[in-house]
């Protein structure tokens, strides 16, 4: 279905229209839309598919990042997993309603806390039009409309999944002006939304460290932060060889280009001679590029010196820093130095170090014994993810259902007064 609306502000005042509609619907009407959207999808799916070859072709010819090509590409088992993602989402529980809190007032007045929408949730981010579906369709389950800034990366590919969504929603009965873009706004478009306070109730923004501090310090409405995954994995000194090797590199191959990926791994001196080379030559077998000390160098052949910036690096990639530390003490103080709060893991058989690490890390999401490719909201059970919040107000880590409602207080008297 086409977007008529010819200015961003519009379009952000029809989905606040619409989010007062969306925020009724049953919990059997917003499994019904959401279920049309995922056949949409794939019956859409040569169009969607066509939409993002066009993005491709533009991004290889202006640059664009290995990293964000990956991000960017849909094929068809692609186009499937998203609608078998929105499915998982229909299945969830109404998050809408729960009953958070309960209690009676002296004089008999009944106090009811319950979730409810935002109303209206803005999302920015870039190269990544699985984002379009996932906010989109994690906001119509919770009640909310959506308006999205997808970046001009992605802007054939986002176009087509919204007008797949859209004409999903028309069909169920569900106001279609729930689902907006501004894209074709461009940066114009982005500063709009950012400044759109009392139209747009939360934003949520998904991408670099740059953008994300642009929309963080740029925006008047008020906005979960998410974060870029400086994340690290500690192979402490009784760390199994199998379970370091298998973690290690499963964490950094298996899709290297997101931000759950592992960027550093820090190594006991006492386990150094025993893990290094086995877990360097089992990286390096996969491609990946191993940036490490002297430690590690001495130890491994074919290692790159790391320089300091190589600890901080976000490399989306097939790189991966490698560091020698002298204990846990060592390897907590280099978390605290260096991690942007995303997830970190440790590797141990010792139980007190396990319980340690879990305690003492500050990050969204702390592991023990696990691949960090597990902090995703699909793997949490979510269905799919707003995001990864690495910030400490009332959302932290991968964000679902929950995290797009708020609350409001019921109060239910006889004609009580206040003395």
């Amino acid at each position: 279905m086409t977007i008529i609306a010819t200015t961003a502000r519009e379009r952000m005042l029809l989905a606040k229209e619409a989010s007062r509609s969306v925020g009724l619907l049953t919990d059997a009407a917003k499994q019904a839309a959401l279920l049309a959207i995922a056949d949409a999808i794939e019956a859409r799916a040569p169009e969607i598919v066509a939409a993002n070859a066009e993005d491709l072709d533009r991004g290889r010819e202006s640059g664009l990042s290995p990293s964000l090509q990956d991000r960017l590409r849909l094929d068809e088992p692609r186009v499937r997993a998203l609608a078998a993602a929105v499915r998982k989402v229909a299945d969830l529980p109404d998050p809408v309603g729960r009953v958070l809190d309960e209690r009676t007032l002296a004089n008999g007045v009944v106090l009811t806390k319950v979730a409810v929408p935002f109303g209206v949730v803005g999302s920015i981010y870039e190269a990544r039009p699985n984002v379009t579906v996932d906010i989109a369709t994690l906001a119509l389950r919770s009640g909310n409309a959506v308006v999205l800034r997808g970046g001009s990366a992605a802007e054939a590919t986002n176009a087509a999944l919204i007008r797949a969504m859209r004409g999903a929603l028309a069909g169920q009965g569900i106001d279609p002006e729930s689902i907006q873009t501004v894209d074709d706004f461009g940066r114009d478009g982005a500063r709009e939304l950012m400044q759109a306070r009392g139209l747009i109730d939360v934003l949520v923004p998904r991408g670099s460290a740059l953008l994300i501090e642009t929309v963080v310090t740029e925006s008047s409405v008020p906005v979960i932060e998410t974060g870029a995954g400086v994340v690290h994995i500690v192979l402490d000194a009784s760390a199994p060889l199998d379970w370091a090797r298998d973690i290690v590199v499963n964490a950094k191959t298996q899709r290297p280009s997101v931000c759950n990926a592992v960027e550093t791994v820090l190594v006991h001196r006492d386990a150094a001679a025993r893990l290094v080379p086995p877990v360097v030559a089992e990286l390096q077998q996969s491609g990946v590029t191993v940036h490490g000390d002297a430690a590690v160098a001495a130890l491994a052949p074919g290692v790159v010196p790391a320089s300091e910036a190589d600890w901080a690096a976000e490399y989306l990639s097939l790189d991966i820093a490698m560091h020698v530390v002298d204990d846990l003490d060592d390897a907590l103080a280099h978390i605290r130095r260096y991690s942007t709060h995303h997830t970190e893991s440790i590797i141990t058989e010792d139980e007190a170090n396990a319980e340690r690490f879990l305690a003492e890390v500050d990050s969204a999401v702390v592991m023990a014994n696990a691949s960090t490719r597990f902090t995703d909201g699909g793997e949490f059970g979510f269905g799919a993810e707003v995001g990864i919040s690495t910030q400490k107000l009332h959302a932290r880590g991968p964000m679902g259902l929950a995290e797009l409602t708020s609350t409001k207080w019921l109060a239910r008297g006889a004609g009580q007064v206040r003395a």
